[in-house]
């Protein structure tokens, strides 16, 4: 018996159809409104690119007042994308880590008299206040990293001069070639540190306004006249980083005798890091003393070719050793070979120290070195390995003064990206383009098709 549709029943249907779309509405627009209101998010890659990384998150809990952040930007681009909803969306992360930073958008065509007064280096930037200070950073170039260094240094206040000694052969804090810190010196320079050249032989002496030096190994020995300069830096309370490699000390005997370091020959020998040729001299870090120098730290760190660092306490310093490496391995006394062995009659076995933080209070003032028996860590070379940049600028960090700054380190940025063979390519595009939109019509259809012919 086939079903009778009278017009009683169209209307019943027509009422419940319309009573059913407009409560669809009304749910579409709770919804859309509760998605408006209230935002929820998740970041499930693996490496948390979508989020702020731990140093950003660190920086942003050291601020201690409001941050103001002022975008000079044309509305919309040739293309008309919303300029300034972009900028927005990109500062939100910020915004909602650290509630007291706020955004003022303004359109350079619309305000030319606060462009002007800015004095913008580039047409399109960010002027960051914090406090008195303020910084610049161009569209172009705000991603992440350069926004967390940005925020570094307003958080520092002021450019820390850090003198690299040279003149010897020593490594050079601009230099190029695979022993130098050229790399290294960039970093620091973008987190407020300001590093300089210094040659011991020209100037009287080492300058006041020092927030710290740095001491590489030279090839060349040192004057007398110069290692009393040097010295005379120590007496007044001067912070140093000493990179010691496994070469003669070449006139820097009174230096070492004035911390009271002791010095083994030999270099480490860590079986646990074989290369892919010669012997294994590659030591690898991954535990550290409870020290604010190393304490925060959260990668391993790679040490090629290292030496042990030991010291004398009775000399009135506050000595920690702060990095053992190689628990397998040792010191090997004597000529290395491509497959050295262990020697119990002359070598040291591990685990081996490599590096020790030297405090004491000079002129009411703490003073701090620290002594590493390797400089390959930190040079152009090496200093992409594991955490050896997070470990030089938490030194020098911790060596300037700037304690709260410690913790900061960054994050390894490296993601997997998808890739898909031809053939899963073309079948995903078929399954998604024409098996998925020919199904839902197939099913359409023969749903119309039953109630059509409904009995």
């Amino acid at each position: 018996m086939a079903l009778h549709i009278t017009p009683q029943l169209r209307r019943h249907l027509l009422i419940q159809n319309s009573l059913f779309v407009v409560l669809l509405v009304i749910v579409a627009a709770l919804l859309a409104y509760l998605a408006h209101e209230f935002r929820i998010e998740k970041d499930v890659t693996r490496t948390a690119r979508n989020s702020l990384s731990a140093m950003t998150l660190d920086t942003l809990r050291q601020m201690d007042g409001p941050i103001h952040v002022t975008a000079y930007a044309l509305r919309q681009d040739s293309n008309g994308s919303d300029i300034h909803r972009q900028i927005g969306e990109r500062l939100r992360p910020y915004r909602k880590a650290y509630p007291q930073l706020t955004l003022e958008l303004v359109d350079p065509r619309e305000h030319p008299r606060r462009v002007a007064a800015a004095g913008l280096r580039s047409p399109n930037a960010l002027v960051v206040e914090y406090w008195s200070r303020s910084e610049q950073l161009s569209l172009a170039e705000f991603d992440e990293q350069n926004f967390a260094n940005l925020l570094m240094r307003l958080l520092r206040g002021a450019d820390t001069r850090v003198y690299v000694i040279e003149g010897h052969g020593e490594r050079r804090i601009d230099g190029l070639a695979n022993h130098d810190l050229g790399d290294f010196g960039r970093q620091l320079a973008g987190k407020g540190f300001r590093p300089l050249s210094l040659n011991t032989g020209i100037v009287q002496e080492i300058p006041d306004d020092a927030g710290l030096v740095i001491l590489t190994h030279p090839q060349t020995d040192w004057q007398p006249a110069e290692v009393d300069k040097l010295l005379r830096y120590i007496e007044r309370g001067g912070s140093l980083l000493w990179l010691i490699d496994t070469e003669p000390l070449r006139g820097l005997q009174p230096i070492a005798e004035k911390l009271g370091l002791v010095l083994t020959p030999g270099v480490i020998v860590d079986p646990a890091m074989p290369p892919r040729s010669g012997p294994p001299v590659y030591a690898l870090a991954a535990a550290y003393a409870r020290h604010p120098t190393v304490g925060a730290l959260r990668f391993n760190t790679l040490f090629p070719q290292a030496r042990q660092i030991g010291a004398d306490d009775s000399l009135g310093w506050r000595v920690t050793p702060l990095i053992d490496v190689a628990p397998r391995g040792w010191v090997e006394m004597s000529k290395l070979t491509a497959s050295p062995a262990f020697d119990k009659a002359s070598d040291l076995p591990g685990p081996v120290n490599i590096a020790s933080a030297f405090e004491r209070s000079v002129n009411d003032r703490e003073q701090r070195v620290v002594v590493i028996g390797n400089g390959h860590f930190l040079s152009n070379t090496f200093l992409g390995n594991a955490g050896n940049l997070a470990l030089g600028i938490g030194l020098l960090n911790w060596l300037s003064g700037s304690d709260r700054l410690v913790a900061i380190d960054s994050r390894s940025d490296a993601h997997e990206p998808l890739a898909l063979s031809p053939l899963r390519l073309y079948t995903t595009a078929a399954l998604l383009f024409i098996v998925l939109p020919l199904g839902f019509a197939i099913t359409g259809f023969l749903r119309w098709w039953r109630r059509r012919h409904a009995v």
